[in-house]
């Protein structure tokens, strides 16, 4: 088993030199753990792993499955845990140099047609304050392109019904203002005059999303009530794909990708450019769908 020493001061390493997120942070040590083990079980010393060791044990870690996005994030560790290894004197060389990431394939976000969103949401069994809550929530995160844990951050006081805009508390605790339009308007007035004051009772939370204890909404309980909806009109089982018919939406009605970028609150626009990638498909598709066959000139 992996020397628990070892790991903890490569954690630190990670934390207090690196900065690295929390996440980034428990999923490297995780693969070094893994790659102490296998070192261990195959007789490799830290201070003579050469290249050709590394490189065998990713080729096991592919062979047993793991995908190319993951074999990256399993070299970037590797990358990371032989330069603490240097810098701590425990080897003079550095043998994960001549590692290279493998080229993942750049993964399209699934999206929905406004067709399928709008059959979606007019699924929501509105009969009862939790079906209402559930198609306000649903309406604002389309609306607004919200992620998931900003939804479930959101405060009675962040919703500026006059103006239409949302306070939202983004990655990084970053606030922008998003709009939202109309429907998501009606809905919401809806859950806070008829639902809301059920659900909370005699408490006092200021979470604008509650549950049926009068607590703020969990993310878990968005997905479980999203995925139940989504999966009974066949529209998968991911909130997160609201916000991608969202943005894609948006590119598609002639929205600079600048624009987009705001509005999601992504921090790079490389991110936002995914969406490009996502509207081209969706061209191609439908010329292939509706242009007839080309033929050459008769002969």
């Amino acid at each position: 088993m992996a020397n628990p020493r070892t790991l903890e001061i490569y954690r630190s390493r990670l934390i207090a030199t690196e900065r690295k997120a929390r996440l980034t942070v428990d999923t490297y040590v995780r693969e070094i753990s893994r790659f102490l083990d296998w070192a261990l079980r195959e007789g490799v010393g830290l201070e003579t792993a050469t290249p050709s060791d590394l490189a065998r044990f990713l080729i096991e870690r592919a062979e047993g499955g793991l995908d190319p996005r993951s074999v990256a994030k399993s070299i970037s560790a590797l990358r990371s845990f032989c330069r603490h290894l240097v810098e701590e004197g425990i080897r003079k060389d550095d043998p994960a140099t001549v590692l290279e990431r493998p080229r993942a394939g750049r993964r399209l976000p699934a999206v929905l047609s406004r067709g399928k969103v709008d059959e979606l949401l007019a699924s929501v069994d509105v009969s009862g304050p939790l079906g209402i809550r559930d198609r306000a929530l649903f309406e604002l995160v389309y609306s607004a392109g919200l992620r998931v844990s900003e939804a479930v951050g959101l405060d009675l006081s962040d919703v500026d019904f006059a103006e239409g805009l949302a306070c939202v508390r983004g990655k990084g605790n970053k606030e922008r203002l998003v709009p939202f339009g109309d429907e998501a308007a009606s809905w919401l007035r809806r859950y806070l005059s008829e639902s809301r004051m059920i659900l909370v009772r005699a408490g006092r939370s200021g979470a604008l999303f509650v549950n049926s204890r009068g607590a703020r909404l969990s993310r878990k309980g968005i997905w479980k009530n999203y995925s139940a909806v989504a999966a009974s009109v066949g529209a998968g089982t991911k909130l997160h794909t609201l916000r991608h018919s969202y943005a894609t939406e948006l590119l598609a009605g002639g929205a600079d990708l600048r624009s987009v970028q705001e509005l999601l609150g992504h921090a790079d626009i490389g991110t936002t450019q995914i969406y490009t990638h996502v509207d081209a498909a969706s061209l191609r598709a439908n010329h292939r769908r509706y242009l007839p066959v080309l033929k050459g000139p008769a002969k």
